[in-house]
């Protein structure tokens, strides 16, 4: 079962976002977000874009438990930040961004095996049987058990990838977030990941998801939702098939874009080149 078919009005609040603002006062009172609203549920799987300088990693500081709001509201799991101790609240979640650091000479499993303790260098006194044992059915999982023994600054970029959100899943969180995850990945790397995404939602039905990219392309089939960011403000959110349009992604990048969804995966180009028709045309 896919995060489309999911009964996502059943299920509940896993992030919700209400009146939320974030202003950065190191240069004045600039605006990061302004009154945003967004609710994500069990088993839904989102998709945040937007230009740069949108907004959409400081959503996901806020979702991660790493970040305060100006003002509004952020609830995570059901925890109200500044009345949780965020410290235990970040270990029951899942986090993937390319700013984490690990031991190049780490071999793979390594690096999955700190998921359980959450720390950069290995723990081995931390870790049993059981938790080794995981750590090789997570690279399995992430199609990729044959990196086990491979150090972590051998493997591609893509490998790096899904070696990081194995990872992530060591602690069994019930939400993972993606910050541009395909970042410099080639084509088969991406599809690679696009297809262990895939995967993984379709095993894990109570697992949410948020990925920050800038390319609906990097989606995988299982997302059924996504927002669209512009200059901090919401411009449009809700089921994916109604999100990813034409319409909506030249009002959000403001040039003529033409969206086209086929098998399940969405592309995107310029609306202006040769041969291209114009959204709405």
């Amino acid at each position: 079962m896919t995060g489309r078919s999911l009964g996502a009005t059943e299920s509940r609040p896993v992030i919700a976002l209400a009146g939320v603002s974030v202003h950065r006062r190191t240069t004045g009172q600039e605006i990061v977000l302004d009154s945003v609203d967004w609710t994500v549920r069990t088993g839904e799987h989102w998709a945040l874009l937007g230009p740069n300088g949108a907004g959409k990693t400081t959503m996901l500081r806020l979702a991660g438990a790493l970040l305060h709001p100006t003002a509004g509201t952020v609830d995570v799991l059901g925890h109200r930040l500044g009345r949780v101790d965020v410290r235990e609240l970040r270990a029951r979640l899942g986090l993937v961004t390319a700013a984490q650091k690990v031991p190049l000479d780490a071999t793979a499993h390594t690096v999955v095996l700190t998921g359980v303790t959450g720390t950069v260098q290995p723990l081995w006194r931390m870790y049993d049987a059981d938790d080794r044992e995981r750590a090789h059915d997570l690279l399995a999982e992430l199609g990729c058990k044959e990196l086990a023994g491979r150090a972590f600054g051998d493997c591609s970029g893509g490998q790096r990838a899904r070696v990081l959100i194995a990872r992530a899943l060591m602690s069994e969180p019930s939400l993972l977030l993606l910050d541009e995850p395909f970042n410099a990945l080639d084509l088969p790397s991406r599809e690679d990941l696009v297809d262990a995404l895939h995967r993984l939602a379709d095993g894990r039905p109570g697992l949410s998801t948020v990925t920050v990219t800038h390319h609906p392309e990097e989606l995988p089939p299982s997302t059924s939702h996504a927002y669209l960011l512009k200059e901090g403000r919401e411009l449009v959110s809700g089921p994916v098939d109604s999100v990813l349009t034409s319409e909506n992604f030249t009002r959000c990048f403001g040039r003529p874009i033409r969206v086209e969804a086929h098998d399940g995966r969405w592309y995107a180009r310029s609306a202006s080149l040769p041969g291209a028709e114009r959204p709405g045309a």
